[in-house]
């Protein structure tokens, strides 16, 4: 029986990426698509729960169908998730994101924190993004990108992802012939360069940006960044687990009343026991 794939992503649903990436994993299973409206890039992880979501139908260059929400990538995963279509999704798979999502732009990018939503509703979750060189102008080519996701979803589908893990995959913008094959890797050092910009509006009230260069990264080998840089595609498993666990044995070192301070070991016995 085929697999019921969910595509969906943060650059909206009309985005070339997304119909990409559509066109090579639909070679897996079934396909449906459901996407934010708008473009909602750096948003994060959103939940909408203050008002009602609306879907409205689209339908793409090649005459596929898809569905559009008015809410955020992770409230698209909730909708399809908990029922909007009748058939029980398999694996959500998030992209192609225009620009790469390295290091902590996991925790802004609505790409990765759809796939996040995919795994807290039980469902295997990958993310998928494009490096695109700062000199790139004109149209971008995603079939590269959308062939390399293809095979990680494939091998996804073929052996499974376990429970709490996504994949966040990131592919350098070069042909196929060019990419010289795929690196697992950790997350790697991102190095941003915010600045604020404080102007006054007509009425003499101080607004403000929030801007800056684009990120940049250390491409030290073994992450994801360094991957990238070496011509390969990087495949991350990220876990929603964030607990620092080496920490628990410094923080028993601290001061607590006698009924805090247990030691990180009897923890996790006690744990075992229940």
């Amino acid at each position: 029986m085929d697999k019921h794939i969910l595509v969906t992503n943060d650059d909206g649903v009309l985005a070339p990426g997304l119909l990409a990436l559509t066109q090579e994993v639909r070679k897996l299973g079934k396909v449906s698509i459901l996407a934010p409206d708008r473009n909602w890039s750096g948003g994060g992880h959103v939940k909408t729960l203050d008002r009602a979501l609306r879907v409205k139908e689209y339908r793409l260059a090649d005459g596929t169908i898809a569905y559009a929400s008015d809410g955020a990538p992770s409230d698209c995963v909730a909708l399809a998730a908990l029922g909007y279509f009748k058939e029980p999704i398999d694996l959500v798979v998030s992209g192609i994101n225009v620009g790469a999502n390295l290091g902590h732009d996991v925790t802004y990018s609505g790409t990765v924190t759809a796939a996040m939503e995919a795994v807290i509703a039980g469902i295997p979750g990958i993310a998928v993004s494009l490096e695109i060189p700062e000199t790139h102008t004109g149209e971008m080519d995603f079939g590269p990108a959308a062939r390399a996701a293809e095979k990680v979803v494939r091998h996804a589908l073929e052996n499974g992802l376990p429970q709490e893990i996504l994949l966040n995959v990131n592919v350098p913008y070069l042909r196929d012939e060019e990419i010289r094959g795929f690196r697992l890797t950790r997350q790697g050092l991102r190095v941003y360069h915010s600045r604020l910009d404080e102007r006054i509006d007509p009425r003499g009230r101080p607004y403000y940006w929030i801007g800056g260069d684009a990120p940049t990264g250390v491409a030290e080998r073994g992450t994801d960044i360094g991957a990238l840089a070496e011509g390969y595609v990087s495949v991350t498993p990220l876990h929603l687990d964030l607990t620092a666990y080496r920490m628990m044995t410094d923080l028993n070192t601290w001061d607590w009343d006698e009924n805090t301070a247990i030691p990180f070991f009897e923890l996790q016995l006690q744990d075992q026991k229940a």
